[in-house]
């Protein structure tokens, strides 16, 4: 079974909305998002097809859940990198290490959650299921304005707005993640060391950090994700 963002991790059995969304998340996983249908999705949670409309109206309600589920999962990643070390730098770093993860886990489900690729027919239809979305992205969002506040607070660096911070790594992590997923640095052997790690120095040193400094907090993120956070185990190991 391809390994999908990390659900709960209490002992309780999943509720129906639950395995649906699971499901749906797997399915991704395996055929992408052209093979979304009703009854392949209850079949592989192993409930009857009225149990999608009965909890979630229809596949487009289901797929806002799945989205709101990506966010929640890249959130606890996201936070997971935050305790990597006290330097906001070196979160910051391991921040992009856990948006890249994710995409690597289930590109289906990076794609939908980032609007990259269609839901087909499947539209969202109610403002509430758009605002749950919306409302998990910007929980998302706010654990990496929490580190770049306190990268601004450092002093390390020349720009004074968190958010303008926020911004700026966002939009080029989620480029790299991009491109890297259209096999666009194939001709790199280690794109993490070749493109994203100098790519994080050159954006540092742009906002005025020291570039020795900015190499520490790279080189510590990327300690912790071997030693301590996904790639410990050694299938995501960066090397």
């Amino acid at each position: 079974m391809t390994e999908q963002p990390d659900a709960a991790t209490d002992a309780r059995p999943q509720t129906v909305p639950e395995r649906l969304v699971a499901a749906t998340i797997e399915l991704l996983a395996q055929v992408g998002p052209s093979e979304i249908k009703v009854r392949r999705i209850t079949e592989a949670a192993g409930l009857s097809t009225i149990t999608v409309y009965h909890h979630f109206g229809g596949v487009a309600e289901l797929l806002n859940a799945v989205v709101a589920e990506g966010y929640r999962a890249l959130t606890a990643a996201m936070e997971d990198a935050v305790r990597c070390d006290d330097d906001p730098g070196a979160q910051l770093f391991g921040i992009a290490l856990s948006n890249r993860h994710l995409a690597q886990r289930n590109p289906h489900l990076y794609d939908m959650m980032f609007g990259l690729s269609t839901r087909g027919t499947y539209r969202s239809v109610t403002p509430a299921a758009e605002n749950m979305v919306a409302e998990r992205f910007a929980t998302a969002y706010d654990v990496l304005a929490g580190a770049c506040h306190r990268l601004v607070e450092t002093g390390r660096i020349s720009v004074t707005d968190g958010h303008q911070v926020a911004a700026e790594l966002w939009s080029f992590v989620h480029g790299f993640v991009t491109l890297e997923g259209a096999g666009h640095f194939a001709r790199f052997a280690n794109p993490v060391f070749e493109v994203l790690a100098p790519m994080a120095v050159h954006q540092f040193v742009g906002m005025g950090d020291e570039r020795a400094r900015a190499e520490t907090s790279a080189a510590t993120a990327l300690r912790w994700w071997n030693s301590e956070g996904p790639g410990a185990s050694g299938t995501y190991a960066i090397t």
